[in-house]
């Protein structure tokens, strides 16, 4: 199954600290393979005819020729030429890794890596904490969704782009990353120091609140999201819950596949969930649910906050405008880009963006977020004290429906 998932689209990556953010499909890879496929350049002209790519084989002789400082390997020299067309693009979401990173990414896949337990993106071009997970070091740190990172170990982060941030701020368990951050209520920059740990990803678990209204914690949409929700189902059914509350704070995304099998739970076989729109390039894409539903019956408040991205942004849209949930909380993330990942030979990969995702009625999730029914924030105040004002609102809520 988690073959067949990495050939598909996958969201997030707004890229959780400890997960890195990019991959696709690719060049060619290594110096030998470079000067054997020059003949490739005239297949790439004639497909761009107003392209002049022999600038790229020109400037590859010259510097072999001329460079008088020791020169890197020929696959070096490549990746840094596909990182270049990558960062051209302006899209935080699109870039090459290469081997080392993207076997590092397969493996934070599996729900299990060594960071410090956030996620972050950029908004308004700067490095911004997403969310970071609960029970981990950055959420202990006192990191909350909207902080912008500063400065890594005493590095701006003006410069950096997103993986090379995420690279460094991830690393080795018992090892500490002093981050600068400000959030907007800070009138000065903070810094905090976390110890780097193992970071075992819970995707979903659930608890009774009331008499009858079981709280479902949906943290991500990884490999085992499906099984571990599917015995949370079947544990509600047979408990005394009669309503739920969804609570997907803070939740980065993660597979396509796996956002759609969660709204299965709660709307009827072949509703419509999100639309893949390509711009133009090629027909559209709707996904449906495939399931009988087993949840359909319960009414449902769903939480959401500016940490909730991606997936988990689908899943709350499609809900909401099928009227099967109300929304309590913030405004969502807002990262409604599709990334479709081709591997190189070399191990090495590019992501890339290729799509949209849009709601059942059609509006872009992309920069836009999801809209609550129900605003309410969460102040610094009421994290110092412990206090959810946005649990207490989806619980008084839920008692009306």
């Amino acid at each position: 199954m988690a073959g067949e998932k990495m050939k598909k689209q996958f969201f997030i990556y707004l890229g959780m600290l400890a997960l890195i953010a990019s991959f696709g499909s690719g060049l060619v890879i290594g110096g030998e393979l470079m000067r054997k496929k020059y003949l490739a350049q005239e297949e790439i002209n004639q497909r761009r005819d107003n392209t002049d790519l022999s600038i790229v084989f020109e400037a590859w002789k010259r510097l072999n020729d001329k460079f008088v400082g020791k020169l890197p390997e020929d696959k070096n020299m490549v990746y840094g030429m596909v990182k270049g067309m990558t960062n051209e693009l302006g899209d935080p979401y699109t870039a090459f890794f290469e081997p080392e990173k993207a076997k590092q990414f397969k493996e934070d896949l599996k729900g299990s890596f060594e960071g410090i337990g956030a996620e972050i993106g950029i908004s308004n071009n700067m490095l911004t904490i997403i969310s970071p997970i609960e029970d981990t070091p950055a959420a202990k740190a006192g990191l909350r969704p909207g902080d912008k990172i500063l400065k890594i170990d005493n590095e701006e982060t003006a410069n950096l782009e997103l993986d090379e941030a995420i690279s460094r701020i991830r690393g080795k368990k018992d090892t500490p990353v002093k981050l600068l951050v400000m959030s907007e209520e800070d009138s000065i920059p903070r810094e905090v120091e976390i110890i780097r740990s193992v970071i075992d990803v819970k995707s979903v678990k659930w608890e009774m609140k009331e008499e009858d209204t079981a709280y479902i914690r949906l943290a991500g949409f990884s490999e085992d999201t499906v099984a571990e929700f599917t015995n949370i189902a079947w544990d509600i059914k047979e408990s005394k819950a009669k309503k739920i509350i969804l609570d997907v704070r803070g939740n980065p995304g993660g597979y396509l596949d796996i956002a759609v099998d969660i709204a299965s739970f709660f709307l009827p076989k072949n509703t419509l969930v999100v639309k893949e729109d390509f711009g133009g390039k090629k027909p559209a894409n709707n996904y449906k649910t495939v399931y009988r539903p087993v949840l359909d019956n319960y009414p449902l408040v769903v939480i959401i906050d500016q940490g909730s991205a991606s997936a988990s942004e689908i899943l709350a849209g499609a809900l909401s405008e099928q009227k099967r949930a109300k929304l309590v909380g913030a405004k969502t993330y807002g990262k409604g880009s599709v990334q479709e990942f081709i591997p190189f030979e070399s191990g090495a990969t590019l992501k890339v963006t290729v799509a949209e995702w849009l709601t059942p009625k059609g509006k872009s999730i992309n920069k836009e977020g999801i809209n609550p029914d129900i605003e309410v924030k969460i102040t610094a105040e009421d994290i110092k004290e412990k206090r959810d004002p946005q649990l207490e609102k989806a619980i008084e809520e839920i008692k009306n429906l």
